[in-house]
């Protein structure tokens, strides 16, 4: 893991020369993080810093596909500019609904906001809306328990039918097919999706409806819409239970996928098989479009990519906050964790979290972006 992980990093800030951020989570999540980077670059992040006249304390709640890798970031802020941060990771849909709400002072979301939502933040954001701020990458690994088996490639339509109960065991023909020197065993699958509103299963059905319509007849959204399956909350939430389910298989943001959790190969019709990494995940990111407006950053990204090594499962995780109309009391604090977050000294852990940068000339209009925030 240590020398994949280096092998990450090198490729990310390397060969692709592109630089991202972070997105926003709390001390008392409920995630299984090892902490983030190592001491030394966590020191040297957090002596940059620039705290301004941050104070007192944020409340946040959204994405939870962010908050192995937050953790670190929280902790370094706090230290520098003890400013306390409690972000929950209730799922995207529960942060849009606190800050639409006026409960906290931004959220995370793994997709972009809705015209509605839009209206609904300008009654919170006072003479303003709210925007999308691109944070962080990562691709939305496909994490399988079948014992005895260490490598298995799965392509859209399978995976279709898999999470539509089409497809109920492990040595059907169909996953035979693509996995012909495989021992698939006579196995059940036992298929788990996420309980509560969530832009991982957002980003997940848009590639299933991309590269697979004819097996996936939803229409698509925050909220998971196929019937039977099992459900949990969360990302750690569907990695626990993959992890502890002989036959289990789900989807969760990269680094959950871990002891004893393997990640599935995609086939997206390039000469071989994609594997869920950080390098494959920007990769997709850097063929991404901006489409919001004026000052709201959201892409569009393409889920039916066929480009060599690029991995298509892929979700842009975007903080929420007013353009115009912040509240006064936080408005310092907001300022100052956004702009460590989208920092370039605040990119050197990212690798280790199993994170994917966002390209350096979007990155590089989030930083303009945030410095206007009023």
């Amino acid at each position: 893991m240590k020398l994949q992980r280096k092998n990450r990093r090198a490729l990310a800030f390397g060969a692709l020369a592109v630089s991202g951020a972070l997105a926003l989570t709390a001390c008392g999540s409920d995630d299984t993080s090892d902490g983030g980077g190592s001491s030394a670059s966590s020191t040297a992040n957090a002596s940059s810093i620039k705290c301004d006249d941050a104070k007192g304390q944020l409340l946040a709640d959204g994405s939870s596909a962010q908050k192995n890798a937050i953790d670190a970031w929280v902790k370094q802020f706090t230290q520098a500019c003890g400013v306390q941060i409690n972000y929950k990771g209730s799922g995207s849909g529960a942060g849009i609904t606190a800050f639409t709400n006026g409960q906290v002072a931004f959220a995370g979301s793994d997709s972009a906001l809705k015209p509605e939502e839009v209206t609904a933040s300008k009654k919170v954001c006072s003479g303003g809306q709210a925007i999308d701020l691109p944070m962080v990458g990562g691709p939305i690994a496909i994490g399988y328990n079948v014992p005895g088996v260490d490598k298995i490639t799965l392509d859209a339509p399978t995976l279709a039918k898999i999470f539509n109960n089409k497809i109920s065991k492990w040595n059907d023909p169909a996953i035979a097919k693509l996995n012909p020197d495989a021992k698939l065993p006579d196995l059940k699958i036992q298929a788990f999706h996420r309980s509560e509103d969530s832009g991982t299963t957002d980003n997940f059905t848009k590639y299933l409806i991309a590269s697979a319509k004819s097996d996936w007849p939803y229409s698509g959204g925050k909220a998971w819409q196929a019937e039977g399956g099992q459900s949990a909350s969360g990302s750690s939430g569907i990695a626990q239970q993959v992890k502890q389910t002989s036959g289990a298989i789900g989807y969760m943001e990269l680094s959950y996928a871990k002891d004893g959790i393997n990640p599935v190969s995609i086939d997206t019709g390039a000469s071989a098989p994609v594997e869920a990494s950080v390098e494959n995940a920007t990769k997709a990111i850097a063929d991404a479009k901006v489409v919001g407006t004026g000052s709201d950053l959201a892409l569009q990204l393409n889920y039916a990519t066929k480009a060599e090594g690029a991995y298509p499962i892929t979700l842009v995780t975007y903080e929420i906050a007013c353009d115009k109309g912040n509240k006064a009391d936080t408005l310092a604090a907001t300022k100052a964790f956004l702009r460590y977050v989208a920092s370039e000294d605040g990119q050197k852990v990212l690798a280790d979290n199993d994170y994917a940068p966002i390209p350096d000339d979007i990155i590089a209009k989030v930083r303009t972006t945030i410095e206007g925030l009023s």
